[in-house]
């Protein structure tokens, strides 16, 4: 006997899947940000190698969380897993290649002795920051705008764009918001853990990039209510039956996006989290409160993350092609026996993973330094 009905499992994955997802962008978040900041923030070799070495004992582990994401994806959400994963697949193709210069670039850069041979590495890991931190934004704006995707009698899912078709403006707003957003809390954790000049070249670039999250994540926002995007369910949808994606009826309509925010008020705190936090994070750059400003960060990744999630409800991934094949929290997810098994499961590891976390956390903690990384064997 299952505890939990299927409607609150539903809920109950969609909001784990909403975790996962601001659980991710909060540890590798600062990675992606310090790896776009790197060229800029740093300019001789010693301080690039300060940068390196923050990031290099950690980014590891913090990539759990992207796996934990795709891996929810997967047996939470089914229908979501096969029409994502192969529709975007040439950006995920290109976010997989970016990442993969981050190990590359942090083993060979030290090998030669040569400033030409680790500037070569060193933009390779400004690619591996710049192009997933873009490109995961421009995903959840292709979401917000809808997919051309539609499915057949047999429920096999055909995708009907194109790589390029995915860089339209909205998308490339919110990309933007993205990078802006992961600058700020790279920034932020330089300025904590370094000293010297690059802790005010970060201090610059943070108190920039928050500026630019403020004016693009507005803009992001103005776009969702007064432009042409947005969808509704139009026919009764049964929030604890089979998951059928073609079991429904839905139309585009302009402004629908804001629908949850009328209906449900509260709502609007996740924006203004969004707004609040980043004004925090300006503030605490700004006045040398480097710990205000890792709280402004943060909270502003839960609000620009929940604000999406929020004003998507219920649904996961709309279709543009085809309005009725749109995967929604009620029809595109796993049986009721696997979400409960694999809610079990999350209960069980997640506090672990957590607990671990904070543990390398702690070990790993303290300003680095050019003198800290000389008396390191293993540094970069």
């Amino acid at each position: 006997m299952i505890p939990l009905d299927y409607e609150t499992l539903r809920v109950l994955w969609w909001l784990l899947l909403g975790i996962l997802l601001i659980g991710f962008t909060l540890f590798d978040g600062y990675d992606l940000g310090v790896g776009a900041l790197l060229p800029f923030v740093a300019r001789k070799d010693d301080e690039r190698r300060v940068l390196i070495n923050l990031v290099g004992p950690t980014w590891e582990g913090n990539q759990v969380w992207l796996v934990l994401g795709g891996g929810a994806i997967f047996a939470a959400w089914p229908a979501l897993y096969a029409v994502s994963f192969s529709g975007f697949y040439l950006a995920m193709i290109a976010i997989l290649l970016a990442l993969i210069l981050r190990p590359v670039g942090f083993k060979f850069r030290g090998k030669v002795a040569n400033p030409a041979w680790r500037s070569v590495w060193d933009w390779a890991l400004f690619i591996g920051g710049f192009v997933p931190a873009l490109i995961f934004g421009v995903a959840v704006g292709n979401v917000l705008r809808g997919v051309p995707f539609s499915f057949d009698e047999t429920l096999r899912p055909s995708y009907a764009g194109s790589f390029f078709g995915l860089l339209t403006p909205f998308p490339l707003v919110c990309g933007f918001v993205s990078l802006a957003m992961c600058a700020i809390h790279g920034a932020v954790v330089i300025a904590l853990r370094t000293t010297g000049i690059t802790v005010e070249r970060a201090r610059a670039y943070g108190k920039l990039a928050a500026l630019a999250t403020l004016v693009l994540f507005a803009l992001a926002g103005l776009w969702v209510a007064f432009g042409s995007l947005g969808f509704v369910v139009t026919s009764l949808q049964e929030t604890a039956g089979p998951s059928n994606p073609l079991d429904k009826t839905v139309v585009p309509q302009s402004g629908a996006w804001m629908h949850n925010y009328a209906a449900h008020p509260w709502m609007i705190l996740a924006p203004v989290l969004g707004f609040a936090g980043t004004a925090l994070a300006w503030l605490g750059l700004n006045g040398r409160a480097w710990f205000t400003a890792l709280v402004g960060s943060s909270l502003t990744i839960v609000g620009v993350i929940s604000t999406a999630g929020l004003s998507l409800f219920p649904f996961l991934l709309p279709s543009s092609s085809d309005p009725r094949a749109s995967l929604t929290v009620w029809d595109a997810s796993s049986s009721h026996l696997t979400l409960w098994t694999m809610l079990l499961a999350t209960a069980l590891f997640l506090p672990i993973i957590l607990a671990y976390t904070a543990w390398v956390y702690r070990v790993m903690s303290g300003p680095v330094t050019a003198g800290s990384i000389g008396r390191n064997p293993n540094a970069y």
